[in-house]
């Protein structure tokens, strides 16, 4: 009997164990499952100030996006064009229904003419018509609204006739007058601001169509006669088959005869010429009396003033070997030289020589100041080169 109530106690606490897990579970669990319900309220709240925010930028930069400049100035500049043709139609369909009951049409043909003219050349300038296109449809919406402010002026000042004063009349004929020509010179400025903000939309790229043309300009007006051959080569290609540049190269070959660096001939001559001349003027010129005693005698030679203003004579660059082993010095006089060997006797009957001239001292003209001072820039120069000071 005892083993049967252990057992049975056994049980009941294994079964109230059991129970209180359950209890626990179930606790936790409720935990678990409020705890995700939070989170998912937490989540939702939080996607739905996330959405309010980008539904709130969204519609802050569509509102920035239509209050732009340039957009309030298309948008109001369509406005004001519109309330003029209201302003300016119905005082023109007024002045011709008073006429004739026929004559109504009229008003608006001439006020849609100056507006269907104005929209015409916005198309011109949409597909870059020619400048010409342009300008006669701008004239022909002038001139349309040039009648029609006539037309409204003349009716402002009939309206004297419907008790108005005069002073009234003449302010209303003006506005009217003012309105129809203002209309379509608004939209004309309108148009030309907007084909400006196209064209500056890309500086970089309109600077470089300008150096573009400027450069073809340029070349055919220096090479008329390869410009010639190249439109030559262009008119009898098929069209499409050879492009300017290639065109251009090949009439450059059958000129120049060459296609390499866009050398002529005369180009080619003058580099060779050139390059002779560097050569010579590179190379060292020996340094012996002979070439000293020419470029003294050359310096000597100028006149005083031209030697006053000349700059200061350089002597040629001077070889390897030392000026020591000239055997001779250098000697200018203006004598000529003596004979070493005597002169034969004179023949029987023949008139006698006079001896020769024998120098003595203040015989011969001085130096000129200039030889003085080539001849000390030459010793010191000696001095330098033979290696003493």
């Amino acid at each position: 009997m005892s083993s049967w109530h252990e057992e049975r106690r056994t049980d009941r606490a294994a079964d109230a164990r059991e129970r209180r897990e359950d209890r626990a579970f179930d606790a936790k669990l409720r935990r678990d499952e409020r705890r995700k319900d939070r989170e998912e309220q937490r989540q939702e709240k939080t996607q739905a100030r996330r959405d309010r925010a980008q539904r709130r930028a969204a519609r802050a930069a569509k509102r920035e996006k239509t209050l732009t400049p340039g957009n309030v100035y298309r948008k109001g500049t369509l406005g004001l064009v519109t309330m003029s043709a209201l302003a300016s139609l119905p005082a023109q369909i007024l002045h011709f229904a008073a006429i004739h009951w026929m004559l109504l049409p009229i008003g608006p043909a001439v006020e849609g003419a100056a507006w269907v003219m104005a929209a015409g050349v916005a198309y011109a300038d949409e597909r870059k018509l020619p400048a010409w296109a342009r300008w006669l449809l701008r004239v022909l919406s002038l001139s349309a609204a040039a009648f029609a402010a006539n037309i409204n002026y003349s009716y402002g000042l009939s309206l004297t006739e419907h008790g108005v004063s005069a002073a009234s009349a003449q302010a209303a004929a003006i506005g009217l007058a003012a309105v129809t020509m203002l209309g379509p010179l608004f939209f004309e400025v309108r148009q030309w601001v907007l084909t400006l903000t196209a064209a500056a939309g890309d500086p970089r790229k309109r600077a470089e169509e300008k150096q573009r043309a400027k450069h073809d300009r340029k070349r055919r007006r220096h090479h008329k006669t390869v410009a010639d051959v190249a439109d030559r080569l262009m008119s009898a290609a098929p069209f499409g088959s050879l492009k300017p540049e290639d065109a251009w190269t090949q009439a450059w070959g059958i000129v120049h005869g060459s296609s390499d660096s866009w050398m002529t001939p005369k180009l080619h001559a003058y580099a060779v010429q050139s390059a002779a001349a560097l050569a010579a003027a590179q190379t060292p010129v020996p340094l012996d009396a002979k070439t000293i005693r020419q470029r003294i005698l050359a310096l000597l030679r100028r006149p005083a003033q031209a030697a006053s203003t000349a700059p200061v004579y350089v002597l040629p660059t001077p070889p390897v070997a030392a000026l020591s082993k000239v055997k001779k010095p250098q000697v200018v006089t203006d004598l000529p030289p003596v004979k070493k060997t005597a002169d034969k006797a004179p023949e029987k009957g023949a008139r006698r020589q006079p001896p020769p001239h024998r120098r003595t001292k203040g015989d011969a003209l001085p130096f000129h100041p200039l030889a003085k001072a080539a001849a000390a820039d030459t010793g010191r120069k000696f001095a330098v080169v033979n290696g003493s000071h």
